[in-house]
């Protein structure tokens, strides 16, 4: 994922409170790296009245308090973020964290486990390496509170959505699409199709840190039996077994 950038941001107002930093129209590499640099300059700046960072796959949404006046100000603090930066040159940013997830690739935990096989060209034995050796991050968090896109998979993984819906798959699913993960945090519906499961909660209101993941966050996948992640849910454990690592 060490691939240069070369995009040229550009920056919209969005509504009353909000400015967005666009690099791309879809999902790649390079508008990876873009957003990921743009986050840590962001964060790094210290920029005033700014409420909420949220990244996504292709741009970054800063939103504050404030009214036209400090929408001037900060639209120019970005502008000079990014005048900044040679975005020809940018790649991905070391991560701060790694999160290493227990994840079980098995039986009814990954219902989908050969039709994704099938879709890639690849063995089963061939997905779950993948996925156990992929160099991901979590490229943003969205659709339900904490919940992580992750990505970016190889080109090989640059599947479609299903053309039927799953009526649900379970807390803790590992889904596949479009070159990219998603944990579930809750039982959902969904068009991705399930490889995977864990015990990690993304989301836990309950505790002194209700999202545990950050966008920039590394991520890697241990293979665990379907006994380990029951007995990891049973526990009560809301990591259900992860490891954090500083790094």
């Amino acid at each position: 994922m060490e691939r240069p950038c070369a995009m040229t941001p550009e920056i919209y107002t969005l509504g009353h409170d909000a400015l967005l930093i666009r690099f791309a129209r879809e999902a790649s590499e390079a508008a990876t790296a873009c957003v990921q640099v743009m986050l840590r300059l962001i964060e790094e700046a210290g920029l005033p009245h700014i409420t909420e960072i949220a990244p996504a796959l292709a741009s970054v949404l800063v939103r504050f308090k404030g009214g036209t006046d400090v929408r001037s100000l900060l639209y120019q603090h970005l502008t000079d973020l990014i005048d900044k930066t040679d975005w020809s040159t940018v790649s991905i940013p070391a991560a701060k964290r790694r999160w290493i997830i227990p994840v079980c690739f098995d039986g009814d935990a990954a219902p989908h486990l050969a039709e994704v096989a099938q879709i890639a060209s690849k063995s089963e034995a061939a997905i779950i390496y993948d996925l156990e050796n992929a160099d991901v991050r979590v490229l943003a968090l969205g659709f339900a509170p904490g919940q992580p896109y992750i990505g970016l998979l190889p080109q090989e993984w640059d599947m479609p959505r299903t053309s039927t819906l799953t009526a649900e798959v379970p807390a803790g699913a590992l889904v596949t699409a479009v070159r990219q993960l998603v944990l579930f945090a809750n039982p959902s519906p969904t068009g991705w199709r399930q490889i995977g499961m864990s015990a990690f909660r993304p989301f836990t209101p309950e505790t002194d840190t209700p999202i545990l993941l950050r966008a920039g966050d590394a991520m890697q996948f241990s293979r665990a039996s379907a006994d380990d992640i029951a007995r990891l849910q049973a526990s009560g454990d809301p990591k259900g077994g992860a490891i954090c690592q500083s790094l």
